[in-house]
């Protein structure tokens, strides 16, 4: 029973985490730019912000998603080493298939990025000023 909720914990972690990166670590850093700018203009500091911020925020995070990934491979006893030939000493006759197997935080990081497209998509299409239709 605690394995299974430490599974679903950590599939949970990973799907807010995946959130965070693509949603939450955009937003807070244009906040904190927003917050440190005395005016309605975009200052060249405010932009330095934004671009070290973002990237940095997403590292960070990736790397985090990466090892709960990796916790929940220890977990279920599954393993991520993946082998790869390189491509000259493939034969042409060789199937194309690389045998990677996905794991979990590859099905909710393509889950998250397609329900924020989809979402973005809506909000675009019927909220936003201008849009769509």
């Amino acid at each position: 029973m605690t394995s299974s909720v430490t599974k679903v914990g950590l599939i949970a972690l990973m799907a807010i985490g995946s959130v965070l990166m693509w949603i939450g670590a955009p937003v807070g850093w244009i906040y904190v730019a927003a917050q440190l700018s005395e005016s309605s203009q975009v200052s060249m500091g405010a932009i330095v912000i934004i671009l070290i911020g973002i990237p940095s925020t997403m590292f960070f995070i990736g790397k985090m998603l990466g090892r709960l990934n990796e916790k929940y491979a220890e977990l279920t006893g599954s393993t991520n080493e993946v082998q790869i030939r390189a491509p000259w000493m493939r034969s042409m006759r060789d199937e194309r298939d690389l045998h990677r197997p996905r794991t979990v935080l590859d099905v909710v990081m393509v889950l998250s990025v397609g329900t924020a497209v989809t979402l973005f998509g809506i909000w675009f299409m019927f909220f936003a000023e201008g849009g769509g239709i």
